[in-house]
């Protein structure tokens, strides 16, 4: 009984020391379970960024029509003449005094030739009646002639000067007619509409060109009552033209009315001349009239979602917190933010579309390549 009590002594003190060995030595596996699933993996490997501080154009956006800075018209002078020549087409460049068409001048020199040798007849009577006046003025007070004679004589030398005068004026007017058979430019400009039509019996005055003047064109754009106070002339200017490089102008003129349908008020652009601009084109843009500093982030670091920009930024837990913003400009590769981001914040830089709000992130320090690509890459190491 003695060796049975020492062997049930001794197999009890084995089971304690067992029983102190797997405290000492292992967790409880349910506590362990509960915090693997209290420390979830990260999804991604995030580079943060803080917003930059840049100084920006403050603009005041303005919508209108790009219109010629004046009109030309030209119209025919002679009356009932027939056209026989256009030279001239929509679209092209011509110079003052260019000829653009012409009449049929037959008539005209016709009429032309009686009036100069009209004026030749006049200028013969002109000269004999001169010279019997001269005479007559030579025997005043011989008694050769009588007073009355000789007065006869000077009014005939009279007559026949005014008539001589009449002749010329009459020449000189065909002159002009005959000029007028050629329809010339009245500036340098370009054709903007062209009713000549070759055969055609145009009365006077009728229009058969319009043209831009010295190919001038300017942009009437309508701004806000409230951003009128802003502008003045000088201030730059710039258009966008769909499939264009922007155009860049200068304010001529801010209107002094306000229309009364639109509460808007009328500004006038100067614009260079280019190739790119048509008269009647639509266009937005904006006049520059100072500058103010803003805050910019990388465009990779804003994500556009159901019609609302947001950021996302990393919390205590290291997971993703989204928050909307307000952008402005793009410029470069970065973005404008007018409202919803301090600058003291930090942000993820890129790889957005492929987070959520609640996704777990590891940041790691930004490299020299590119941070979008860095993600990409992680994301690829991290998918199952």
């Amino acid at each position: 009984m003695k060796r049975g009590r020492i062997a049930l002594v001794l197999a009890g003190v084995a089971v304690v020391a067992v029983l102190l060995t797997g405290v000492a030595g292992g967790d409880d596996p349910v506590e362990a379970s509960a915090s693997a699933s209290a420390s979830p993996a990260a999804v991604l490997s995030v580079t943060v960024t803080r917003p930059q501080l840049a100084t920006l154009p403050i603009r005041v956006p303005a919508t209108g029509n790009i219109s010629a800075w004046q009109e030309a018209s030209v119209g025919a002078e002679a009356d009932g003449l027939r056209l026989t020549e256009v030279r001239v087409n929509v679209g092209d460049s011509v110079q003052r005094g260019q000829i653009l068409a012409t009449f049929d001048a037959a008539l005209i020199d016709a009429d032309l030739a009686q009036a100069r040798a009209a004026v030749a007849l006049a200028a013969a009577e002109a000269k004999d009646a001169q010279a019997n006046a001269q005479r007559a003025r030579e025997l005043d007070g011989t008694g050769a002639m009588s007073a009355q004679q000789i007065s006869q004589y000077f009014a005939a030398a009279d007559a026949a000067q005014a008539r001589l005068d009449g002749a010329r004026a009459t020449e000189q007017r065909q002159r002009l007619r005959r000029a007028q058979t050629r329809v010339l430019a009245s500036s340098d400009g370009v054709i903007i509409a062209r009713a000549a039509t070759v055969g055609a019996v145009v009365p006077a005055g009728q229009e058969l060109f319009r043209m831009i003047k010295d190919g001038r064109l300017e942009w009437r754009a309508a701004v806000a009552v409230a951003d009128l106070d802003a502008l003045a002339p000088g201030q730059a200017a710039q258009i966008s033209l769909p499939g264009h490089p922007p155009v860049r102008g200068a304010l001529r003129m801010v209107a002094p009315d306000i229309n009364t349908q639109t509460h808007s008020g009328l500004v006038y652009v100067d614009l260079p001349r280019d190739d790119a601009l048509r008269a009647g084109t639509f266009v937005t843009g904006h006049v520059e009239v100072g500058e103010a500093p803003t805050l910019t982030v990388p465009q990779g670091a804003v994500l556009l979602r159901d019609g609302f920009h947001y950021v996302m930024h990393v919390g205590a837990s290291s997971d993703v917190i989204a928050k909307k913003v307000a952008v402005g400009r793009r410029i470069g590769d970065r973005i404008e933010i007018t409202s919803g981001l301090a600058a003291s914040e930090t942000v993820i830089a890129s790889g957005l579309g492929f987070l959520s709000e609640g996704d777990t992130v590891r940041v790691v320090e930004a490299t020299a390549t590119d941070p979008a690509r860095s993600n990409t890459e992680a994301l690829a190491r991290s998918a199952p």
